[in-house]
């Protein structure tokens, strides 16, 4: 009690100095707020004096940053303050009088520092002194790399825990078990929370389910409207759908509630990026990094539109900014490897590629950037092994088999070039796509030439067929029609069904083939 009382009576002392700093720290003068605490022995006085220091730091430092946006080399700009507060806060750790407090702006510093693993310990620390600190745990999350790490964390067992858990499983790309966290979490009573919608919508935003994703964000608009926590996310979906329209309502509802808010700026950006004006696109992405330095998606944006501009030694840097943010970020190590494949330095891009993968191991996008990389480096082992691993995961653009039956045609592999164009085709045919897909005429060029050389007349004969519906194939499926008119004159040759008959909607349906699909593993 006496201990209490001793507390409360410097609180009493502190109560004018206190509330003239907290006025001064609210208008974000944060030196002169650190100057009336000097002296102050309260632990929220000491709390808010060395938070101050710690946040003039950061002001200064991100002034001078965001000031020049130019190619800054890593650690050229730092916060000057943070050595010192990491002495004093270290002895006063040492002697055990750091609170909730104190103990979440030691792990800042530690973290600033580049000390992770004494970082992770002091969070740890400070979450079981105050389990209620939201700030903590998502600092937290920030420095926790894999599922490893997160197991052999020792967190008090708080029903915030739950929230933290499914916040990781997100951030590690599990996504299956953080939309059961969350609802569990719904059932538990938290069927109301606008933030556990925006966080479910998150999820299906990384497994890039966008229509799923799309549905939630618009629940969440209508259940609240003034909403601007996420939008930002909301608007990549609508500008991957290509909705010009619902981005362009947005943006002006946006600018109506906080035309001041990161996410605003970085909505209006995706707009004008959306109507290929990239460099207000970038101008508001800018903007958005003047409002928060720390803002990940803004710098992330802001590279895509340096790309777009063919300025990529912005982009590089911007880049950077965005890992500097956030490791597990795949989009900024993804954007490097483009980058530099730009540059046509295929090593860089290799070890980005790869980086990208590790953080998305099923994106089907990473597996087809890395074989591409290995297929420059002429190692074409590792590059089959990477496009069939993308067309087993799921192949977004339709790409991979595509890319894997050229490289076996440049290596002579007549027969698994044959089977990776046949499956390519039925795979577009399969997902009911327009027979204009791009490269659907060349697998068809390809298979009948390969059928007319091992004597498959009928085969043969359907592809050129197939040709003559494509402009660009149109005059060799023609020729090799009379071949095979004239071949067929001299002799005749018996061959398997390799279609069944045409339907009414031109998509092919595979019987038989003379072509061992099962055992084809690149």
């Amino acid at each position: 009690m006496l201990k209490l009382r001793e507390g409360d009576m410097e609180d009493a002392q502190d109560l004018d100095a206190l509330t003239l700093a907290k006025s001064y720290f609210d208008l974000k003068e944060y030196d002169r707020a650190a100057y009336f605490l000097k002296g102050c022995r309260s632990q929220k006085a000491y709390f808010l004096y060395m938070y101050s220091r710690y946040l003039s730091g950061e002001k200064k430092k991100d002034d001078e940053t965001v000031d020049s946006l130019g190619p800054l080399e890593k650690g050229q700009v730092r916060n000057e303050a943070l050595r010192e507060l990491r002495v004093e806060l270290s002895k006063k750790h040492t002697a055990g009088e750091l609170d909730g407090f104190t103990l979440y702006l030691y792990g800042v510093v530690l973290r600033k520092l580049d000390l992770p693993k004494e970082a992770v310990d002091v969070f740890v620390e400070g979450i079981h002194a105050l389990p209620l600190h939201w700030g903590a745990w998502l600092e937290l999350s920030n420095l926790v790399t894999n599922i490893e790490m997160l197991k052999s964390l020792s967190l008090p067992d708080c029903w915030i825990k739950d929230f933290f858990m499914a916040h990781m499983y997100t951030e590690l790309q599990m996504i299956k078990e953080a939309l059961q966290k969350y609802q569990n979490l719904i059932e538990a009573g938290f069927s109301k929370s606008t933030y556990i919608i925006s966080q479910i919508a998150v999820a299906y935003h990384n497994i890039r389910d966008i229509d799923q994703a799309l549905a939630l964000f618009n629940e969440l608009r209508e259940q609240d409207p003034y909403r601007i926590d996420n939008m930002d996310t909301f608007s990549n979906l609508l500008y991957v759908k290509s909705m010009k329209p619902e981005l362009s309502y947005l943006a002006h509802n946006l600018v109506e509630i906080d035309k001041y808010r990161v996410e605003t700026c970085c909505v209006i950006g995706n707009y004008y990026s959306l109507r290929s004006q990239h460099e207000k696109a970038a101008l508001y992405f800018q903007r958005a990094l003047k409002l928060n330095p720390r803002c990940l998606g803004a710098w992330t944006l802001m590279g895509h539109e340096y790309m777009e501009m063919k300025n990529t030694s912005a982009a590089i840097q911007a880049y950077r900014h965005a890992i500097e943010v956030n490791k597990r970020d795949y989009r900024a190590w993804y954007g490097l490897g483009q980058t530099y494949e730009i540059l046509k330095m295929p090593f860089y891009c290799l070890y980005y590629y790869r980086k990208a993968h590790q953080l998305r191991p099923n994106d089907s996008r990473m597996l087809v950037a890395l074989g591409e990389s290995y297929e420059k480096l002429s190692q074409q082992a590792e590059a089959k092994k990477c496009y069939w691993r993308a067309y087993s995961v799921g192949d977004v653009e339709k790409m991979a088999l595509l890319k894997l039956a050229k490289l076996h045609e440049q290596l002579n592999e007549s027969d698994d070039a044959a089977q990776c164009y046949m499956l390519y085709i039925q795979d577009i045919f399969s997902c009911g796509e327009q027979l204009e897909h791009a490269e659907v005429s060349t697998a068809l060029r390809y298979l009948g030439q390969y059928y007319f050389k091992n004597k498959l007349y009928d085969e043969a004969s359907l592809c050129a067929q197939r040709c003559c519906d494509y402009n660009d194939a149109r005059e060799e499926g023609k020729a090799l029609l009379r071949q095979i008119s004239q071949v067929r004159d001299q002799i005749e040759t018996p061959s398997a069904d390799l279609f069944a008959p045409l339907s009414n909607n031109n998509t092919p349906v595979r019987r038989v083939s003379p072509l061992n699909l099962i055992s084809f593993t690149p």
